[in-house]
């Protein structure tokens, strides 16, 4: 895994939604500085503006494929890196090699993957793109969050290394799941997916925030089968 470039952001005005302005720190600046620091809340020089939704000790850190805005600008997309407000662009895995819990040492810090991006409205402010949204969850461009094991300096280029590989499913695996339609699939399909649900909700790395989120799904699905 190579590092293509950090970014930080502080929190200003990305537009107006019903005459009110809309914070945000989706808009981020690159790191020229060789290295930074990293705390278990946020990079030096970077926060939220609604700790509501983003942010945290299990989002502390937003990572997304350097490999992807190709693929977005076949889409129809103007989008270059940092776009979609990432702090680290990544070279070198996506979504189908990153596994929930695995864990990396970068500079003098331990990171843990915890959970996908869920996309919001913001990122359509951001992109001026309404479809954003479901192009990303129809192709699970998503990108992944980190929680910070050990805080330390972190460099701002090169190599990010596997310290610890985890069992837990891929972030393809659990956007598959949170974004299934169920009520779609065959039922031949439905089994199979109810115990890739399963699989996902015994990840003991996954966010509690976003496994309550799977959680209430497949209990929906569950009791609908049943019903």
């Amino acid at each position: 895994m190579e590092l293509a470039g950090v970014y930080v952001g502080e929190p200003s005005v990305l537009g107006y939604r019903r005459e009110r302005p809309v914070l945000s720190a989706i808009t981020k600046t690159r790191v020229t500085a060789p290295e930074l620091a990293l705390t278990e809340l946020n990079l030096d020089g970077d926060r939220q503006a609604d700790l509501t939704v983003h942010g945290g000790v299990d989002k502390a850190v937003y990572v997304y494929p350097a490999e992807h805005y190709p693929a977005w600008a076949a889409d129809g997309f103007e989008a270059s890196v940092a776009d979609f407000g990432e702090n680290v662009s990544l070279r070198g895995v996506t979504e189908e090699d990153v596994r929930i819990g695995d864990v990396w040492a970068w500079g003098d810090a331990l990171v843990q993957v915890s959970q996908p991006r869920q996309p919001c409205f913001k990122l359509a402010m951001k992109t001026g793109r309404k479809d954003v949204t479901p192009l990303m969850i129809d192709s699970g461009r998503s990108g992944w969050y980190l929680r910070v094991l050990r805080p330390g300096t972190v460099p701002t280029s090169g190599p990010i290394e596997l310290a610890e590989r985890s069992d837990g499913p891929t972030i393809t695996e659990v956007y598959l799941i949170s974004f299934a339609n169920y009520g779609q699939l065959p039922e031949d399909k439905v089994e199979a997916a109810l115990e890739l649900a399963d699989r996902v909700l015994a990840a003991p790395a996954l966010s509690a925030s976003y496994r309550d989120g799977v959680q209430s799904t497949v209990d929906r699905w569950r009791a609908r089968r049943a019903g």
